[in-house]
């Protein structure tokens, strides 16, 4: 009887979901209409408006990511650009704090693989006066020495942490292990050697090799003109050189084999991550491997923690890079039984389709999580800027549940088969509790 309801309300949820898809398909059409695209002197400017909202988000993003850097620069254009949020020529760091404050603006940084962001949030009500004083921050940084010197010290006090932690030490080993010899082996933070070399002069050398339209891409969402804010974009930004750069995608990550390394730690728990190339998400395949990482998730936290108690939080994921991974984890007292599950969930994926019904609850999920993380209009500027970059079009990102609702049983193996193999494993803990064999035991 229980087995019989269960299969109802399943039933119901698979027809719920279409339903409510076919909603969400014509919403994000609607949506894709409220997006205004224009160009500005060779820089990709996208405006979505969202009437009502209270608050506007600008992002100006930068190309290339660690493929603007070398092993000498790792770190410049992160160390650069959090700086530059520090204080400009027209509003040094103590009127821009009084300012910013006043008005409950807020300027910020940051960098990863792909990418790098300068971010504004602020009220509808003081955007023009926020949007002068953040196009002032990137076009016109100060560099001012004591600002450079906090900025090196946050960054250096990251760096020099990062290894204090099983999660961070093991983080660090698999990013060494999986990229080694791929642009993704330099780290966006960079290292301790050159945060520490790098002067004024080498900051305000790279910012002005990084303002060049052909770099840019903004994007501004909130309840703004489009035409009004092309005017504006075009004062600001207009007399910036167009450049001549090149955006490339990189190689994608490629494992011929299996492998397995392991950092001896004191600890009672040891800690392992194993990597698998990944599908990026500008690629077909990767809605069917969004679906089977999260089918994966739930089977390994079924197996691992709730039937036997292995560990306290199993979990499978995957990354979103232009040339991208996906990875399960765990941390274990008995880490060769938990991998050896592991390892027998990934190979069930490759020889026996998923259920519809799991299908639909999966649809499900990614109906809830994906309006949970859209509802600032930062995150949706960030989704865009991303789907833009490394993601074939800003327009797929208003795509993605109805490409997920697409996904078939059969589509879930392939992906499995074609891309869960010989994963790459790093530990750290007590070298005597791995097994290595169990490890490699990979079809």
């Amino acid at each position: 009887m229980n087995r019989l309801f269960y299969t109802k309300v399943l039933r119901t949820l698979s027809l719920l979901t279409v339903v409510f898809s076919a909603f969400v398909f014509a919403k994000g059409q609607s949506a894709a209409n409220q997006v205004s695209e224009f160009d500005v002197h060779g820089m990709k400017v996208l405006i979505k408006k969202r009437p009502g909202t209270p608050t506007v988000a600008a992002g100006l993003f930068f190309r290339g990511g660690v493929r603007n850097l070398t092993p000498e620069t790792a770190g410049i254009e992160n160390f650069m650009l959090n700086t530059a949020t520090e204080g400009s020529k027209l509003y040094p760091k103590e009127k821009l704090r009084r300012e910013t404050s006043r008005m409950g603006t807020s300027i910020s940084a940051s960098s990863n693989y792909d990418y790098s962001v300068v971010s504004l949030v602020s009220t509808k009500r003081n955007f023009l006066t926020s949007w002068q004083i953040f196009t002032d921050v990137v076009r016109n940084p100060s560099f001012a020495p004591e600002s450079v010197e906090r900025i090196r010290e946050g960054i250096l006090a990251g760096l020099r942490s990062q290894e204090d932690t099983p999660e961070g030490a093991l983080e660090a080993l698999n990013e060494r292990t999986v990229f080694a010899g791929h642009p993704y082996s330099i780290d966006p933070s960079g290292t301790i050697e050159n945060i520490t070399r790098f002067k004024p002069a080498d900051l305000s050398g790279f910012h002005r090799q990084l303002m060049e339209t052909s770099r840019l891409l903004l994007v501004i969402v909130g309840d703004v003109d489009a035409a009004e804010m092309q005017k504006q974009v075009a004062a600001a930004f207009g007399i910036l050189p167009r450049g001549s750069y090149k955006d490339a995608p990189p190689e994608p990550v490629t494992f011929a084999k299996p492998g397995v390394d392991v950092i001896s730690k004191p600890l009672e728990t040891d800690y392992i991550k194993g990597t698998f190339a990944a599908p990026a998400i500008g690629s077909p395949d990767y809605y069917a491997m969004r679906t089977a990482i999260s089918v994966l998730a739930t089977r390994l936290f079924t197996e691992i923690r709730t039937k036997r108690n292995l560990s306290y939080a199993p979990d499978a994921d995957l990354d979103e890079r232009a040339a991208n991974t996906g990875n399960v984890s765990v941390s274990s007292g008995n880490p060769n039984e938990s991998v050896r599950i592991m390892l027998a969930e990934i190979q069930d994926l490759k020889q026996n389709p998923v259920s519809e019904d799991t299908l639909a609850q999966m649809a499900g999920f990614f109906l809830t999580s994906y309006y949970l993380k859209q509802e600032t209009n930062a995150a949706q500027a960030g989704q865009l800027a991303q789907y833009e970059l490394i993601g074939g079009g800003w327009r797929n990102s208003m795509e993605f549940l109805d490409r997920i609702r697409k996904v078939k049983p059969a589509d879930v193996q392939a992906v499995a088969q074609k891309y869960m193999k010989n994963v790459r494993f790093v530990a750290v803990g007590k070298p005597a509790d791995i097994d290595k064999s169990v490890f490699l035991a990979q079809n």
